[in-house]
């Protein structure tokens, strides 16, 4: 069978499946017995098992398939859930998606699974020789006190809490041990023909073998039930001896005892590690809004959500979409112009009928192309779960907004920089466990991921409770590589952090301290149109603000004249335009600066700044806008507003690529190409 046209799919339905996996198991190493999670992964390892066998991928149906033998071991209650068998487990996903990427890029699935295998196998061995140290453990005592322990120690917790219950409401409870004869033809049969007699007057609530195995004959002669009925031990024995072809019976009365046993059985399956008595888990991670997915109300938008039909689009046709869509912009914003020049008052109505139709499917595209920040934040849980082990810190991330939505392009950028922030925040920001208690702090480290929409900007913020930055360190560092930091303030000596190579950590380290990490972030978050500013207190902790467009193809601006040149400046960078006085403007420290609402704040003349003849276009009256990025603000002087418009941004190509002052350019109506001018970068 040819499958190769169902080879993107199964690459999508992968990764979103695995993503799934990491964070349903995340989850499951918080609430070790949450049966629902259990039986999710289980599900989705299933799916992935079935579409790499269909696909013709043996290994990774042969590495889902071994899983799937840990989870029906957690399922079973035969394994506990601790932080050893998790953490193969998310070693077993890294692989599988480790494949799916060389499968994407058509190196096939060639990854080394033995040693993993080898692990997972390793797992149900270490169960094997912890049941036969239950069984030594217990073989002192009366024969009926060896069965009784036999018999609970079969049971999970589900089934221990069952057989309780059933206690508590008066019910016979026991493990019940049917020895058939060694003639017997059909065993399956009759295995069903103990059963049906057994149900008949109560319930079985486990079976060893498993129903599964009784049919397909894959056992001995013994078969051990847990048995809860109204009838007594003596009418049970009776009903069992009157089938043909059973040798023996032993009945045990489960007695109250079980909370006795329960709590020896759990104490020596939990395998507790030594950083898990001594602190509990080193991670938690906690998501506003989703901490309580098992709820009725979660439920119900589960089921509603059935009901929506959806499909997958290749985002290069959606790019194509509104690129179309842009152009339809600009020939509309044309039309307008040629009707005002021509004084065609026939037209207007028609093109306001256009322009509302054009806003709709603008609109609309964007927010097809709009995705939520979940599909960035969802990594970041693992991430923190696996640097807790590594680093042995005990660290909670706290995720807030993640259903503030970006444009695609930003969302398939932004994830580099905010690893690079929340793995810094970690290694340098959080202390260690001691410290912290020695400091007065909680010992649990708490990292915030948080997102919100401001205007038009998104907002995402990486805080975290830890150290802060020293600002002597960093000034003795800027001074040492020949930076005068004389006359700044605290916050602008923070930000050279941003510096290329800029770095106060002397120790290089796997998770970060190379000094190539925050200009990378910087440069990044700029080249999406966006800015990041760090705020820190020492002791207390830091916070990066990153501010990035919602989108990046269609933006309010306004047009200005700098001398004889047009330029659009953003709406959403613009706080305010005021008309220019000279005795605005003071120097200090070679450079202009102006007074604005109390404060001192940078000048700029972009003319100047650009290299043109500041008389050129001689238009008397001129205008200061103040601009504001993130904390700060700075006026750009201007010779004249030509009024807001909606335009299109188009990218400057190879050639022009290096000019930094630009964000791209525009088509006007009348055809004229005009740059738009980069506030941030002229902060």
């Amino acid at each position: 069978m040819d499958t190769s046209q169902y080879l993107s799919m199964f690459l999508e339905e992968c990764m979103d499946n695995l993503q799934t996996l990491n964070e349903a198991l995340l989850q499951l190493e918080q609430e070790p017995n949450n049966v629902d999670k259990l039986n999710e992964i289980f599900r989705v390892a299933h799916t992935i098992k079935g579409m790499a066998a269909t696909m013709g991928y043996s290994n990774m149906a042969e590495l889902t398939h071994k899983m799937e033998d840990v989870l029906s071991k957690f399922r079973e209650g035969e394994l506990k859930v601790t932080e050893k068998v998790v953490t193969i487990l998310f070693q077993c996903l890294d692989t599988l998606e480790n494949m799916v990427n060389n499968i994407s890029e058509d190196r096939g699935e060639s990854i080394p699974i033995d040693e993993l295998i080898k692990s997972l196998e390793g797992l149900h061995n270490s169960r094997e020789e912890l049941q036969n140290e239950v069984a030594a453990s217990l073989s002192s005592g009366s024969s009926d006190e060896k069965n009784e322990d036999r018999g609970l120690s079969l049971l999970n917790e589900y089934e221990l809490n069952v057989v309780k219950q059933a206690q508590e409401k008066g019910y016979n409870t026991f493990d019940v041990v049917v020895t058939i004869s060694p003639n017997t033809l059909l065993k399956s049969a009759r295995a069903f023909l103990i059963f049906k007699n057994l149900e008949e007057q109560g319930e079985i609530i486990k079976s060893v073998p498993t129903t599964e195995e009784l049919e397909n004959e894959a056992f001995d002669l013994d078969i051990e039930l847990t048995y809860i009925t109204n009838s007594d031990k003596d009418k049970v024995m009776k009903e069992l001896m009157g089938i043909s072809e059973v040798d023996k019976v032993a009945i045990t009365e489960l007695k109250s005892m079980i909370s006795q046993k329960e709590a020896l059985h759990n104490t020596k399956l939990a395998e507790p590690s030594k950083n898990q008595v001594e602190k509990g888990n080193p991670s938690v991670i906690k998501s506003k809004g989703i901490e309580e997915k098992g709820t009725k109300e979660h439920k119900d938008v589960a089921v509603q959500k059935k009901s929506h039909q959806s499909v997958r689009v290749d985002l290069e046709r959606l790019d194509k979409f509104m690129n179309m869509v842009s152009e339809l912009v600009i020939h509309r914003t044309r039309l307008e112009q040629i009707s005002t020049s021509y004084k065609m008052g026939e037209l207007n109505e028609t093109l306001e009928q256009v322009a509302r139709t054009t806003f709709e499917l603008q609109d609309l595209v964007m927010k097809i192309r709009m995705l939520p920040l979940d599909v960035v934040f969802n990594r970041f849980p693992r991430m923190i779960r696996d640097l807790s082990v590594e680093l042995d810190k005990e660290m909670e991330l706290i995720i807030e907004g993640q259903d503030t939505e970006l444009d695609r392009t930003v969302i398939d950028e932004i994830g580099e920089p905010l690893i690079h922030l929340i793995r810094n925040a970690a290694d340098h920001g959080v202390e260690a466990r001691e410290k912290r208690i020695a400091q007065g702090k909680d010992p649990v480290g708490k990292i915030r991921l948080i997102a919100y929409q401001e205007g038009t900007k998104a907002v995402i913020k990486v805080e975290d409770d830890g150290s802060g930055i020293n600002v002597k360190r960093v000034k003795e560092k800027a001074e040492k590589i020949g930076i005068n930091t004389e006359g700044m303030s605290d916050n602008d000596i923070r930000n050279l952090i941003f510096m290329q190579g800029f770095s106060t950590n002397e120790e290089v380290t796997d998770i970060s301290g190379r000094g190539v990490g925050m200009d990378v972030v910087k440069t990044k978050i700029a080249s999406l149109g966006g800015t990041v500013d760090v705020m820190s207190e020492e002791g207390k902790g830091t916070s990066f603000i990153i501010r990035l467009p919602l989108t990046l193809q269609i933006i309010q601006a306004l047009l200005v004249k700098v001398g004889t040149e047009t330029m659009a400046i953003s709406l959403g960078y613009i706080d305010r335009v005021i008309d220019f006085k000279p005795d605005m403007i003071k120097k200090t420290n070679q450079k202009e600066v102006m007074l604005y609402r109390g404060s001192v704040i940078p000048f700029t003349r972009v003319g100047k700044r650009m290299g043109m003849d500041e008389n050129s276009g001689n238009y008397g009256k001129k205008y200061v806008v103040i601009v504001k990025v993130g904390e700060k603000t700075a006026g750009l002087l201007v010779d004249s507003l030509l009024g807001q418009q909606e335009i299109v941004i188009k990218p400057l190509g190879k050639t022009l690529h290096g000019l930094k002052e630009y964000i791209g350019a525009t088509i006007l109506g009348d055809g004229l190409v005009t740059l738009i001018l980069d506030a941030a970068a002229m902060l």
